[in-house]
């Protein structure tokens, strides 16, 4: 639950922090006398709301390492580490991306995550508890899951679909903002009162929930697509001995804080209202969609 939470919690901030610095410049210009400009207000949630996502963006591998306390592998110091490297090399040749860093995060937890602002600029790192308890033909196909989210540019289109999100966030929540201000100051002078300022956040946050499940969907989606690169660049009984594996192990606590735009392959077990807003489809659906995709 804490890596929804904090999956959240970083969008909301992104609009959050922009209405705030916007008020105390006195940006917000696109109101006129007593009306509103929508027109005008949809540029304007656009161009920050697109800034917020592609600025996480831009930032995402550093942000992940920072986050994750990944070690990137320089030079290899061990036999595992040479394995790991080469096999990323191979797999990244496969897909037809370039190399991208190679890093191990500590963590008890099996898990691994790709990031990067592009296909040939991307990082991909596995926790330390991974490497301990998976078959190396399991490693494998993990890494082929993350090279598939890289090749397939997933970062980028959830940063994309990300800032659209957060552009319909604002954009409605100022329009209801405005309705619920003309209500409580009727029959008063132009102009807005507090109560608008006041309500633009609330707004912001209960669209921005229920926006998020979007963000969501789309990033399940794209979990069964890296699912079925990780069989084709690896093999089906790899892909599917891993994710079973990783159902073996689901009691396990969660460690690996959710990142904007990184794309990690355990994201745990989620139950009710959760499930709509978890980035990763229940794991007995992957399993069988790639039974299926083996046929």
């Amino acid at each position: 639950m804490m890596r929804i939470l904090l999956f959240l919690a970083t969008n909301l901030a992104v609009i959050l922090v922009a209405s705030i610095t916007l008020r105390i410049l006195g940006v917000e210009n696109y109101l006129a006398g007593t009306g509103l400009n929508l027109g005008s207000l949809l540029i304007f949630c656009a161009v920050f709301g697109f800034a917020g996502s592609l600025i996480s963006l831009l930032l995402s591998k550093k942000m992940a390492k920072m986050a994750t306390k990944t070690q990137i592998i320089e030079k290899p110091r061990n036999a595992d580490e040479r394995w790991l490297l080469d096999t990323v090399a191979e797999l990244s040749q496969k897909a037809g991306i370039k190399m991208p860093e190679v890093g191990i995060f500590p963590s008890q937890q099996s898990n691994a995550f790709a990031t990067g602002w592009n296909r040939n600029d991307a990082l991909v790192a596995v926790s330390s508890g991974l490497l301990q308890r998976f078959r190396p033909e399991e490693v494998k196909a993990v890494l082929a899951h993350e090279i598939g989210h890289v090749a397939n540019g997933d970062m980028v289109t959830l940063a994309l679909i990300q800032g659209v999100v957060n552009t319909f966030v604002m954009f409605f929540a100022r329009i209801a903002a405005y309705a619920v201000d003309s209500f409580l100051r009727r029959g008063e002078g132009g102009g807005r009162g507090f109560s608008y300022y006041i309500t633009v956040f609330v707004f912001e946050i209960i669209f921005g929930i229920a926006a998020s499940t979007i963000v969501a969907w789309f990033s399940r989606r794209r979990e069964y697509r890296a699912d079925e690169a990780g069989a084709l660049l690896a093999s089906p009984a790899a892909m599917i001995g891993a994710l079973q594996r990783l159902k073996a192990e689901a009691g396990m606590p969660d460690q690996m804080p959710d990142q904007l735009t990184a794309f990690g392959i355990n994201s745990g077990i989620k139950q009710g209202f959760m499930k709509l807003i978890a980035t990763h489809p229940p794991l007995d659906d992957r399993i069988a969609a790639l039974q299926q995709f083996r046929k």
